[in-house]
């Protein structure tokens, strides 16, 4: 039979495979529509009736997220975009944060509301190396961002997210590819990213895997 003290070192260690495990997932709980006034009824309209609440390593609420009932989708190929069917500068949802916050460059984005937007990391020497990925969701102020259907260039976008942190640079979050389609659910991986993964439904017809890092920056 084994000791007593084999016994407590097998229980030990169960109990920190465990908490280690609690340690590395985040809690998605469903929210019903957005009804905010802080964000466009015409977005509003735009947005699918349900969304997700995700708790990451704090007792509080990190953030909301609710996306398009239909994103738009093209047909467009890309040999390095991991969300070719997106156009840039697509709405593809909105965020509420309830606490300060910060993009993947690091910088604060304050509490509150903020439409997302679809867009590359341009082709340039002055971000090579930036993201291992080119897709990125832009913030930018709900207030400044009321037609869901608009599009913007490139330099405007950039200046309506740079309305968050109010930098001369936009706000993002990084985007990576997504397993196959499951369960919304968020974790953390080893880079400390905290990744959100969900499907959303696109106008081709078919739900799409998609995974975005709510929380963590750039690898220096």
């Amino acid at each position: 039979m084994p000791t007593r003290t084999a016994r407590l070192l097998t229980i030990s260690s169960i109990l920190l495979v465990s908490l280690l495990s609690v340690a590395q997932s985040g809690k998605v709980d469903p929210l019903g529509p957005l009804t905010d006034n802080a964000v466009a009824e015409t977005v509003r309209q735009s947005l699918d009736a349900k969304g997700s609440r995700l708790t990451l390593d704090d007792p509080k609420p990190y953030c909301e997220l609710w996306f398009r009932k239909s994103v738009p989708s093209q047909s467009k190929k890309s040999d390095v975009a991991a969300y070719p069917q997106f156009a840039e500068s697509l709405m593809v949802g909105v965020v509420h944060f309830s606490q300060d916050a910060s993009d993947y460059r690091g910088h604060k984005i304050p509490a509150g509301f903020y439409t997302l937007r679809y867009e590359l990391m341009p082709d340039d020497g002055n971000h090579l190396g930036a993201a291992p990925n080119p897709d990125f969701l832009l913030a930018i102020p709900a207030s400044s961002d009321p037609d869901p259907n608009a599009a913007f260039k490139f330099q405007d976008l950039v200046a309506l997210s740079a309305k968050t942190a109010g930098t001369k640079h936009p706000a993002p979050l990084s985007l990576v590819p997504a397993d196959k389609a499951g369960a919304a659910n968020v974790s953390r991986d080893d880079q400390d990213h905290w990744v959100f993964s969900t499907t959303v439904k696109v106008s081709s017809g078919e739900e799409l895997p998609i995974a975005l890092v709510v929380k963590g920056t750039a690898q220096q």
